[in-house]
């Protein structure tokens, strides 16, 4: 579904992504990890479409189209969907109007997926305008619901979400990847055989991983990926080392190796 050849980005000039190779098959969910300005955020700009985010070198291609160079439009159209860390407020512009907006297949029933988040109530106040975090992020799912998206990117759905709207969040982002509710999952291998949305997501703290079916993962460290492997196995390895085996492995020039095995 996404295939990412050496991709090289630099924002203000400043070389930010330094040759990313990346695949994600329909339905696989991949999970990114990395420290603070290591360059996730940019990687998920980039695959968005968002100005500011040059790039300099490589391919980004989407369901067998090369889409490095097209606008942000053209990729929701095709099927690419982004639920922000940070999105921001729009005075004047209903949650429920966006919702409809966001809906490139038609015929969506806003409130009733509104409902499932606990979002009907907000349908008519401006766009995150004075909305709790918890509230924001309801908010974008309900519009990533309405727009359907094939490949999914989440920039760190557990940002700014309490205790409370955490399980809220999780299912529905399972729901988003796994097509069905949790009362039809049914077995472990009966829900990935019929997955078909991809997703990329960014997680820090890794409580996601409560919730969804990941399959991969990687850290991103100053710009490069590394360290594939299973993504708890990466939590878990995080949680005892921290990212400075990361920082060992790029300065004993061992990146080209890394990428290649699984993390020990």
């Amino acid at each position: 579904m996404l295939t990412i050849k050496d991709l090289h980005v630099s924002v203000g000039g400043t070389p930010v992504l330094k040759g990313i190779d990346l695949h994600i098959a329909p339905g696989e969910t991949f999970i990114l990890f990395g420290p603070n300005g290591s360059g996730k955020t940019t990687l998920l700009m980039t695959l968005m479409g968002f100005s500011g985010y040059e790039v300099t070198q490589g391919q980004i291609i989407f369901k067998g189209q090369d889409i490095t160079h097209a606008p942000m439009y053209e990729r929701a159209r095709l099927g690419i969907g982004m639920s922000f860390q940070r999105p921001p407020t729009i005075h004047g512009l209903p949650t429920g109007r966006l919702a409809q907006l966001c809906d490139r297949r038609g015929g969506a029933d806003i409130r009733q997926m509104a409902r499932r988040v606990h979002f009907d109530h907000f349908l008519e106040r401006d766009v995150n305008a004075g909305f709790s975090g918890g509230e924001i992020k309801r908010s974008e799912l309900l519009q990533l619901m309405a727009q359907q998206p094939e490949l999914v990117l989440f920039d760190e759905p557990e940002s700014g979400v309490d205790l409370e709207n955490m399980a809220l969040v999780g299912h529905t982002v399972r729901y988003l990847l796994d097509g069905m509710p949790d009362s039809c999952q049914g077995t472990l291998r009966e829900r990935k055989q019929r997955r078909k949305t991809g997703g990329l997501i960014i997680t820090h703290t890794g409580h996601i991983l409560e919730y969804v079916l990941a399959d991969r993962g990687q850290v991103m460290y100053q710009g490069k990926l590394c360290c594939e492997a299973k993504p708890r196995e990466i939590l878990d390895h995080i949680a005892k080392h921290g990212y400075q085996e990361c920082l060992r492995c790029l300065s004993g020039d061992m990146f080209g190796k890394i990428t290649e095995a699984p993390l020990s």
